[in-house]
């Protein structure tokens, strides 16, 4: 069973403080990266899920503004540190966040632990390769933020959506604005019916833009 006690006494932590909409949360973020780059494949190994990215504050926000229903459940790839899938969770959906990395998934539930009050029943974090994904049943909703960033992952992405995503569900990924994201949107517009919108971030001294894309199956993709 997991513990916070046990995780703070094995991970060196800071805070960052998060709001959307009326709601205020704290997420646990490592104080230091260097114990998780991996010296051999700096680039490869960069632990990309340390921080807390501005394309999940999007994405957190827009699912909060979506009217949540029992029924339905959502599927988070490259959950990270957990911050869409507990906000949304705490906006009543359901989700099952994914991750392949132990250390982010023990972010992950010490972030649940410490925002949603009631536990999260209706929050699961479970391991996910998605070169060899084994879960349970599919979903209404598959969802992720800045997860596109090697070719490599298009094809299993593909995959994966294929595999887990029902034939009338949706997959929302908010990706900063870059060739491989770029590319991926459009490569999947050979399967997909794509809504693309740009949104964007504004701090005092800048802009940030994002594609925001929702995708549905194309009628003849559909199996």
């Amino acid at each position: 069973m997991f513990s916070t006690e046990k995780f703070l006494r094995e991970y060196d932590t800071d805070t960052v403080n998060v709001k959307v909409g009326d709601r205020s949360f704290v997420f646990f973020v490592p104080k230091s990266i260097d114990r998780f780059i991996d010296a051999g494949d700096v680039f490869q190994g960069f632990p990309l899920w340390a921080k807390v990215w501005e394309a999940s504050m999007v994405l957190a926000d827009h699912l909060a503004r979506r009217k949540t229903h029992n029924e339905k459940r959502i599927l988070e790839i490259g959950a990270g540190l957990g911050v869409v899938g507990i906000i949304a969770s705490s906006f009543g959906h359901d989700v099952t966040m994914t991750e392949y990395n132990e250390d982010a998934m023990n972010f992950a539930r010490a972030n649940a632990e410490k925002n949603l009050i009631s536990g999260y029943s209706r929050l699961k974090v479970v391991k996910l390769d998605w070169n060899n994904p084994d879960l349970k049943g599919v979903f209404d909703y598959i969802i992720g933020s800045e997860v596109v960033y090697n070719e490599r992952d298009y094809q299993p992405l593909l995959r994966l959506f294929r595999n887990y995503l029902r034939p009338d569900g949706e997959i929302i990924l908010c990706e900063g604005i870059r060739k491989t994201s770029v590319d991926f949107f459009r490569q999947m517009g050979s399967f997909f019916e794509i809504r693309a919108s740009r949104k964007v971030l504004r701090s005092h001294d800048k802009e940030t833009h994002f594609i925001l894309g929702r995708m549905i199956f194309k009628p003849t993709d559909i199996t």
